[in-house]
């Protein structure tokens, strides 16, 4: 990776709009030990909220991948039908971000992401209650079509045990077959379909099935549910939900469907217990939607920790379709706190099955009084809040240049006149 270049003066505006723009991408390649061969190739940025146990109490920190990170060596292209492609990128002080990649006929994912951090890292973790190294990892979103580049300028989260990752300008390649980047690309979800479509060719050959997105629904209803036990109310949640589900018609074709979950004709149940908060949906062919709540009783932190979920599709191939993963981390608040995001968010259950959660505002555990409690904004917000602040920046820099311009101009203009 290249080293970052000489510094330059620059005027006190664009220095201060520097600070409010996110670290500049970093390129990352792997290459086969022996002949130089390059099958992974990434080019991102990305940030880290981790939380973390001090001395005084829990606390939440933010940093970047810095611009000297390098890729470890024990980096690797795979074997055929012994080990998969992996990318591990270290920095700092012991910290250490890998992708693991599979495949199958049709596309390429990062199946699995975990991130290493050293807490006796001071300058990141400062007054940390323990010193060892801790490790989180989960299933990530980020997939594409094989001799296809994945490409996200959006920011994409991927929520991990205590740890969110956060990523921006994303151009990521496995299995290269030409050591660069393909001129092709499969856009993330929060991007939206490709700017371009290439014209079909006249007589199109045959290729391998991949799926076809249905068309997108609009944005689901917004809805307060809440579940209740012996000791009063131990879940609100406010969110509008959709799912996303890969599967194969009776054709034989592969095909993504949209649905949204209408609060109007959805039946919710749910119970409460020490460690674990559960709803539960049920709604048509939905049968249920499962969302369960955990909580980390030494950094006092709730999250959402679980999704299953059980559908009928009667297109499908197989109608029953069923997915569940138990081992998320998503929406995470201090208890007695509640966390709330305006901005959408996509939570990869299954590489077949996801969830967009629209406008979400949820609490778990300790609810006082059925209200929600102080919010705890989310990282996307945070970031949105960005643009609006670096406008008003250049604006205000801008107003002033030309104030101060204007001040030197009529002050030289007097000048120039002589007393008879």
């Amino acid at each position: 990776m290249a080293a970052p270049g000489g510094a330059r003066r620059q005027p006190l505006l664009l220095l201060l709009l520097a600070g409010l723009m996110h670290c500049a991408s970093a390129m990352f390649e792997v290459q086969e030990n022996g002949n130089g061969t390059t099958c992974i190739m990434a080019n991102f940025s990305a940030a880290f909220l981790t939380n973390y146990n001090t001395r005084s109490g829990p606390k939440n920190v933010t940093f970047e991948l810095p611009s000297d990170a390098k890729v470890l060596n024990s980096s690797s292209c795979g074997k055929e039908n012994a080990s998969n492609p992996s990318l591990m990128i270290a920095f700092g002080r012991g910290h250490t971000l890998t992708l693991n990649f599979t495949r199958n006929a049709t596309r390429y994912n990062v199946q699995m992401m975990s991130f290493v951090y050293n807490l006796s890292d001071t300058e990141i973790f400062p007054n940390a209650s323990s010193n060892g190294s801790m490790t989180a990892e989960s299933i990530t979103n980020i997939m594409a079509d094989i001799n296809k580049k994945y490409r996200c300028v959006n920011s994409n989260q991927i929520h991990m045990d205590s740890v969110t990752v956060t990523f921006h300008d994303v151009t990521i390649q496995a299995y290269l077959s030409n050591n660069t980047f393909s001129k092709e690309e499969t856009r993330c979800e929060q991007d939206g379909p490709s700017p371009t479509t290439p014209p079909k060719p006249p007589h199109p050959s045959p290729s391998p099935p991949h799926p076809s997105p249905s068309p997108e629904p609009e944005n689901p209803s917004v809805y307060k549910y809440n579940v209740s036990g012996t000791n009063g109310t131990c879940l609100l949640a406010r969110m509008g939900l959709q799912l996303n589900i890969t599967y194969k018609k009776k054709d034989n074709t592969t095909v993504t469907g949209v649905f949204n979950i209408n609060p109007n004709k959805t039946r919710a149940s749910g119970s409460c217990t020490a460690q674990l908060v559960t709803l539960e949906l049920q709604s048509g062919s939905v049968t249920p939607l499962v969302f369960q709540f955990g909580m980390n009783a030494s950094s006092s932190r709730f999250f959402l920790q679980g999704i299953q979920v059980n559908m009928t599709l009667p297109d499908a191939r197989d109608p029953t379709f069923k997915a569940t993963n138990s081992s998320l981390r998503a929406l995470q608040a201090t208890v007695g706190s509640s966390y709330k995001c305006n901005t959408e968010e996509h939570i990869q259950v299954t590489e077949a099955f996801s969830v967009n959660i629209f406008e979400v505002w949820v609490q778990a555990f300790q609810v006082e009084g059925d209200k929600f409690g102080s919010v705890e904004e989310c990282q996307l917000d945070e970031n949105n809040m960005l643009i609006p602040i670096a406008v008003g920046g250049a604006l205000a820099g801008l107003v002033l240049i030309v104030l101060i311009a204007y001040l030197i101009g009529r002050k030289r203009s007097h000048a120039g006149y002589q007393t008879i």
